[in-house]
């Protein structure tokens, strides 16, 4: 079994990525479900400030990789050679991951700039979405706060997001294909579409 998990800041195009691999017929497993199903089962309005508690509390409570922990029976369930895993958070995760799948897990960090990702925010309009700059840097730090710089800096393969949505799916694509055995190019640690 093969694991491919995005990692990046909020609005870095995770969920872009993931949703062009759930095109072509790859599993996806959104770390983010297990929080928004949480935050349901408490009662709460799925908004960012209770989505973000509800994350620490669970990380505190359970252990930093408790979101990885709950996902990797869900991602054995697909039964599939290939599985994407959308939003890590923190290198607990990466770490429990990598103990759980060794070689088969490969990290992709996506970048975009700040203001770039504010914008992507903006038109996406998810109810736990901030609704200022300000509230996205305070979202960043949280995460941070969860070591997802560490996780970052410790993916395998780099995305630089700053790009046409065209030239970012083509990179997602060949990253995805090379990956998975469907392509035969050679594997390249960086992908840059400036």
């Amino acid at each position: 079994m093969k694991i491919i998990a995005f990692v990046g800041m909020p609005a870095s195009g995770k969920s872009e990525a993931s949703r062009i691999a759930a095109e072509m017929g790859v599993p996806v497993i959104i770390m983010g479900d297990v929080i928004r199903k949480e935050v349901l089962k408490r009662g709460l309005e799925p908004t960012d400030s209770n989505t973000g508690k509800v994350a620490t509390d669970l990380r505190k409570s359970e252990g930093m990789d408790a979101v990885a922990r709950r996902c990797v029976s869900r991602i054995r369930e697909t039964g599939a050679e290939l599985v994407v895993v959308d939003g890590i958070r923190g290198i607990a995760e990466v770490k429990y991951f990598r103990k759980e799948f060794g070689e088969g897990f490969l990290l992709i960090s996506i970048h975009a700039p700040l203001e770039t990702r504010f914008e992507r925010v903006q038109k996406r309009g998810r109810s736990d979405d901030m609704n200022s700059i300000e509230g996205l840097q305070k979202r960043d730090e949280r995460e941070l706060g969860w070591g997802m710089g560490e996780a970052i800096e410790a993916s395998n393969v780099k995305i630089e997001n700053n790009c046409t949505l065209e030239t970012f799916r083509e990179y997602v694509i060949s990253v995805l294909k090379n990956y998975s055995g469907e392509d035969s190019g050679e594997d390249s640690e960086e992908h840059n579409a400036e």
